[in-house]
C-alpha cells in the first residue's frame, strides 16, 4: 500500500478515457517468480478463493469475497527506474473481474477516503524502455491494486512509502533488485463502509539477496483511530458515513506474525527473516515484539545495510 492518490473532484468523470478491455490486458507477465535468482513464488491463501491477476512488474492476489487484494508481488529493479508521472491516468477496474468483485469509485466518492495504492507506482515504474515502464505506470491504477486508506498525508505513511526505496539503495542486495510483497490485514474490528470492509491493517514484506542467500524483512502499517476518535463509532457493521481512520504507525515486525494475521503462506519468507528478534524469540506471541519505527535508521536488522 503505498502511494496515495486523492479522490478527483465530482465533476471530473472516471470514464474520461475510454474503459479497458480484457484484450488491453492480454500478455500481461506479472510477477517473475525468479527475478531475485532463486524461486520465490505469490505468497497462497490457503481454504480462501482467490483469483490471480498479472499486470507489467506485478501481480494481484484478489480476494473476491472482501473485493480487495490479499496480497501484491512486485519485482523492484531499481537499475532501471523511469521518473514518470501520473498525469492523465485516471483510476478504473479491472475488465478480466466482475465489477461487484471489485471496490471500484463508488467507495472513495464523496469522502476523505483515499485510493491507496498497494503496488507502489514509483517502484513498478522501471524496464528496458520508457514505453515498457510507462505501461506499468498506467497498470497500477487498476482498482485491483488500490485499498482504502485515511486521506492525511502523515509522517507515519512518509515513512511507509519510503521504506522499499531505502531498502534498495542500502541493502546490497543482488543486481540492486528488491521483491516486495504488499497485503491486506482483515480483522473483526475492521469498519465495513459501503459494503467493504474496510482493513485498519496492511502489510509489507521486503526480499532481496544478502550475503548470497534470500533475506527478508517486515512491517505492518496502522490506520486505527485513536481510542478518543471512537466514542460514537459502533461496532463493525454497514456505515453510511465514512469510518474515522487514525494516522499511519508504522512498525517492523517478525514475518511469521504477518503470517498468523493474514493466513498467508509464508514460510519461505519467515526462515529468512532478518529481524533479530524473530530468531531470538521465536514463540513470542503476535505483537509483542514489534518495532516502532519513527525513521528508517530505527530498523533492526541482522546486518549492516552500509555494507
Amino acid at each position: 500500500m503505498n502511494e496515495l492518490t486523492p479522490a478527483p473532484p465530482a465533476e471530473t468523470p472516471q470514464t474520461a478515457q475510454a474503459a479497458p478491455s480484457a484484450g488491453d490486458l492480454a500478455g500481461r507477465q506479472g510477477f517473475d517468480e525468479q527475478f531475485l535468482g532463486l524461486p520465490l513464488p505469490i505468497p497462497e491463501l490457503p481454504d480462501v478463493d482467490t483469483i490471480l491477476l498479472p499486470y507489467t512488474h506485478f501481480s494481484v492476489l484478489l480476494r473476491p469475497d472482501k473485493r480487495l487484494a490479499a496480497v501484491t508481488a512486485l519485482g523492484i529493479d531499481g537499475a532501471r527506474l523511469f521518473d514518470l508521472d501520473r498525469s492523465g491516468i485516471n483510476w478504473r477496474l479491472d475488465p478480466r473481474v466482475p465489477a461487484d468483485q471489485q471496490t471500484g469509485e463508488a467507495v472513495y466518492a464523496r469522502n476523505d477516503i483515499d485510493r491507496g495504492h498497494l503496488v507502489r507506482r514509483a517502484s513498478a515504474v522501471w524496464g528496458s524502455s520508457e514505453a515498457e515502464a510507462a505501461q506499468a505506470n498506467r497498470d497500477t491504477f487498476y482498482y485491483t491494486n488500490s485499498a482504502p486508506q485515511a486521506a492525511d498525508f502523515n509522517q507515519g505513511m512518509e515513512l511507509w512509502l519510503g521504506l522499499e526505496s531505502y531498502l534498495l539503495d542500502h541493502a546490497t542486495d543482488y543486481r540492486r533488485r528488491l521483491v516486495v510483497f504488499t497485503g491486506t490485514i482483515f480483522s473483526d474490528k475492521d469498519p465495513v463502509y459501503r459494503g467493504v470492509q474496510i482493513p485498519l491493517r496492511f502489510f509489507k514484506v521486503a526480499a532481496f539477496i544478502q550475503d548470497g542467500a534470500l533475506a527478508a524483512t517486515a512491517y505492518i502499517v496502522d490506520q486505527t483511530p485513536q481510542l478518543a476518535e471512537l466514542p460514537d463509532v459502533p461496532s463493525p457493521g454497514a456505515r453510511e458515513e465514512a469510518p474515522p481512520l487514525g494516522p499511519f504507525r508504522t512498525f517492523q515486525v517478525p514475518v511469521r506474525d504477518v503470517a498468523a494475521l493474514t493466513g498467508l503462506d509464508l514460510a519461505q519468507l519467515e526462515a529468512a527473516d532478518r529481524m533479530p528478534a524473530a530468531s531470538a524469540l521465536p514463540t513470542a506471541r503476535v505483537a509483542t515484539t514489534w518495532r516502532l519505527l519513527s525513521a528508517p535508521e530505527d530498523l533492526d536488522l541482522d546486518f549492516d545495510l552500509e555494507r
